[in-house]
């Protein structure tokens, strides 16, 4: 049966589409982290760089493209606040509840069995895991390995994949300020968005991404809300463009849909690049001026990955459907569950010795079904107990473009995502 239903002009459906495929991107990247040689929580022992190239297709922009939608998510939803009757909680305090539940019930139940899992294999940790949380708890200081020749310790407790939502948070309070103190000077930016050429919206909106990537060598990706320079320089200019996209409306996103192609074959050239330069001073260092120009290169495949992927799903997804509904509503609660899950099934395959590409293929096919499963089961949760595993009563309704009075897809996959 075909479900999908015709879309008004003021519907931006594909921005719900956008964030149901980036949320299952998350899925095989973090089952790809298992087997490259990269640092992550465990490792197979089949772990090498045969797929990394393949990893670096995807891992420049994807995060980035989640703040960027919630960005847009957030204008409309600020907007809708203003036809809420008085009374109730406050909009605030509704955000925070989404957002900051569901991170300290992960922290103490969800992300757990990842770190023990992690000491067990880098550290030869031999204590039971009610060992393991007393520790956890307390915030022990003590699992600790040299690495790359400098001491690195294990900061517990960890949120690690729900990082994502205190920077979200964060990111949400500056948008609401400027919503609040600044809505005329939002409101022009948004108008000068909408009217850029196709070389203003390919390289001029790349520029914040460019000078951020200067920034990586100074400031490394900590995921620490405090010190964490380079990924708030990325992330904070996406969301807020995510925020004046949305003040732009219909045209910005026309424009970028007949910019996809070319945005698409820049981002791959780009790729391409990179995998050269990277193969090239795989063992040696790159002179400085040609390692900032190739951190300028990171930075364009960024925005424009992120452009073909708007103008593509503007072009073609830009419908709604009841998958778009069953998808946007279970998203959250997958990205929740699914790093764990991916941890404990690497953990419970680990002694049949597949090979490593039907193991990986079967470790995804395993997390999708189980973190469905952990969403139906969530879904029969009383609300409170639902809300800590993502799971909201909120009916999915799409993203409206143009004014600010707008509905959207429920906040639970509007305003989050992972890593």
């Amino acid at each position: 049966m075909n479900t999908t239903a015709p879309v008004p002009q003021d519907r931006l459906f594909f921005l719900d589409w956008l964030r149901i495929l980036a949320f299952g991107l998350l899925v095989p990247y973090h089952v790809g982290m298992y087997y490259v040689t990269w640092g992550w929580h465990v490792k197979s022992p089949a772990a090498s760089t045969a797929i990394e190239p393949l990893m670096l297709l995807s891992s420049p922009w994807r995060l980035g493209l989640l703040f960027f939608i919630a960005g847009a998510a957030l204008t409309q939803a600020w907007g809708r606040e203003a036809q809420r009757p008085p009374g109730g909680p406050s909009w605030l305090r509704r955000r925070s509840a989404r957002l900051l539940l569901p991170l300290v019930f992960g922290m103490l139940v969800i992300v757990p069995p990842q770190a023990f899992y992690e000491v067990q294999e880098k550290l030869a940790y031999g204590g039971s895991y009610l060992d393991f949380m007393r520790l956890y708890l307390q915030g022990h200081e003590g699992f600790c390995r040299i690495e790359e020749g400098r001491q690195q310790c294990l900061d517990l407790p960890t949120w690690n994949h729900l990082w994502f939502l205190p920077y979200l948070w964060v990111y949400g309070l500056i948008a609401v300020f400027l919503l609040r103190r600044a809505p005329a000077a939002l409101a022009r930016l948004g108008q000068r968005l909408a009217g850029l050429g196709p070389w203003s919206l390919m390289l001029g909106l790349a520029l914040p991404l460019l000078l951020a990537r200067q920034l990586v060598g100074l400031f490394p990706s900590t995921h620490n809300l405090s010190w964490d320079w380079y990924n708030h320089a990325q992330y904070l200019s996406l969301f807020l463009l995510g925020l004046l996209a949305a003040q732009a409306g219909w045209a910005f996103w026309t424009a970028l849909s007949a910019l996809r192609w070319p945005a698409l074959i820049g981002a791959l050239l780009a790729w391409a690049l990179l995998m050269v330069y990277f193969e090239a001073y795989a063992t040696a260092t790159p002179p400085p001026g040609l390692r900032a120009l190739m951190r300028g290169v990171w930075g364009l495949l960024q925005w424009w990955a992120t452009a073909a992927a708007c103008g593509f799903a503007f072009r073609y997804l830009d419908v709604d459907s009841r998958w778009r509904r069953r998808l946007s509503a279970a998203v959250f609660c997958v990205y929740i569950l699914h790093q764990t899950v991916i941890v404990l099934l690497s953990r419970l395959l680990l002694p049949l010795q597949l090979p490593p590409l039907a193991e990986g293929v079967l470790l995804i096919l395993l997390c999708f079904a189980l973190c469905a499963l952990g969403y139906a089961l969530a879904r029969r949760l009383p609300a409170p107990l639902a809300l800590l595993l993502g799971v909201q009563r909120d009916k999915s309704l799409g993203l409206r473009a143009g004014r600010p009075a707008a509905t959207i897809a429920p906040v639970s996959t509007a305003d989050v995502g992972p890593q």
